[in-house]
């Protein structure tokens, strides 16, 4: 497989600036696996379309205000983007630095009057920053917005909004770590959870922190060369618990988004269920794959040429009619889903409509 096959083009007009007024006014296009066919929905109606065995599976990351904006030591402005703590030295952290001149060794960094930071060198793609005792916590709470993704346009500090700050965020978000939203359940407001919920459908909530590999593009024109850097997951027993049991029965488990099948997908064991604990996953899905825990997805629209757009299109390929030697066929179906999205005026990429493919 080439990168090429992933690629397809769009209107620029069609990339959400801003979130919509309410989460659950998001269209959704319902993809059917089974017959290769869509639909036009909305969001308020996930509830209908779920049985009443599911089990629901969201993930609870909740996304850090980790886009700094400061000063370097000559004085010129900085953007830095703190990823994830470094496991070679406390308070050392991964960083990405925005449009900058090289950085030296020992450089600081002044985030206000509240905090400092110093250039230790470099970890392939990062920047290795260090931030001694609270100076990172400071930098964030005085100097710190939520990481919004390079495409929704926003320039310097002032131009985030509470409504950035709100809506960034799932409402459901709990467990502090992630450098970006998992974006499809931005879409679920608290109504659509009880609704969901009311129809006695398990929602259970593991926790995969989006790291690096949400902002790495892939380079390597051969999709088997590209390397993935790895995401925190952590599953507790008790709700893998629940999703063995709903597997050995027979029970659909449906993945909010695809931070949540990575997730399910690099807990998977041997015996057709998954494991609990914590680690981090490199798994890299792409057409060919086998999916052995999730039956059903609710996904945003995705860049081209994505590591997310990879793994959609193996999702789609994965259907009885499906064989082996054509399981392209996935990647040829997400893309004509995006071909009529697009005649449709659907709104692309984080801010944007969703599609649930079952």
């Amino acid at each position: 497989m080439k990168l090429t096959d992933f690629d397809y083009s769009y209107p620029k007009e069609l990339i959400a600036q801003r979130p919509l007024e309410k989460r659950d006014d998001s269209r959704m296009m319902i993809v059917k696996r089974s017959d290769k066919s869509f639909a036009h929905s909305f969001i308020k109606e996930l509830p209908t379309l779920l049985k009443k065995d599911d089990i629901l599976v969201i993930n609870d990351t909740k996304v850090i205000p980790s886009r700094l904006f400061g000063r370097r030591s000559g004085g010129e402005d900085v953007e830095l983007l703190v990823v994830e703590p470094s496991p070679e030295k406390t308070n050392l952290w991964k960083c990405l630095l925005k449009k900058a001149k090289r950085v030296r060794l020992g450089e600081k960094f002044f985030f206000g009057m509240q905090a400092t930071a110093t250039a230790k060198g470099r970890d392939g793609i990062y920047l290795l920053v260090e931030f001694k005792g609270n100076s990172l916590d400071l930098a964030m709470k005085h100097h710190g917005v939520l990481p919004l993704p390079p495409y929704i346009e926003r320039s310097g500090y002032d131009s985030y909004s509470e409504e950035d700050k709100k809506r960034y965020q799932t409402v459901y978000a709990e467990k502090t770590g992630s450098a970006a939203a998992p974006t499809a359940g931005l879409h679920l407001s608290e109504e659509i959870i009880k609704m969901i919920e009311l129809r006695e459908i398990d929602v259970e909530k593991i926790t995969l922190h989006v790291g690096i590999d949400t902002f790495t593009p892939v380079r390597a024109e051969k999709i088997a060369d590209h390397k993935m850097h790895g995401e925190r997951v952590e599953i507790n027993e008790q709700t893998a618990r629940k999703i063995n049991l709903a597997r050995k029965s027979g029970k659909r488990i449906v993945a909010v988004g695809t931070t949540t099948t990575r997730a399910l997908e690099s807990a998977a064991n041997d015996d057709g269920g998954i494991r609990s604990g914590e680690w981090t996953t490199d798994i890299f899905i792409t057409p060919g794959y086998k999916f052995r825990i999730v039956d059903a997805m609710l996904t945003n629209f995705h860049l081209p040429k994505s590591t997310l757009l990879m793994m959609v299109s193996a999702f789609a390929g994965q259907a009885p009619d499906v064989s082996e030697q054509d399981f392209m066929a996935g990647r040829k179906f997400i893309l004509s889903c995006y071909e009529e999205a697009i005649r449709e005026r659907y709104r692309f990429f984080s801010y944007g409509d969703c599609m649930f493919i079952e």
